[in-house]
């Protein structure tokens, strides 16, 4: 059964919400053989066009599925997004493997 691993960076205020970078990512975290997760795939399908409430509790749902996975990815620049530093706290909390991005 493959691992699974969350990537977790910046959005807000990149061009195209850093998307390039998330789907990058999750293409190479794939044929490494994990399971990624993605939250930049919800926002993609969506965008802003449904709402700031509900995307974040769609994030917030995303969020609480950290605990069961087995990793976190953190993307370039992830110091300069709350949500990615939130992210990473729930993983610590929860002993999961961290892997930074060179």
């Amino acid at each position: 059964m493959k691992k699974t691993i969350y990537i977790a960076g910046p959005m807000a205020g990149l061009p195209n919400d850093n998307f390039t970078a998330f789907f990058s990512a999750e293409k190479r975290l794939e044929n490494e053989g994990w399971l990624p997760i993605n939250p930049a795939r919800f926002n993609y399908v969506f965008g802003s066009e449904i709402g700031g409430k509900i995307l974040d509790a769609v994030c917030e749902s995303e969020r609480a599925s950290i605990p069961f996975l087995d990793a976190i990815y953190l993307l370039k620049g992830w110091q300069m997004s709350k949500g990615a530093k939130r992210e990473l706290a729930i993983a610590l909390q929860n002993n999961l493997l961290v892997i930074v991005e060179e």
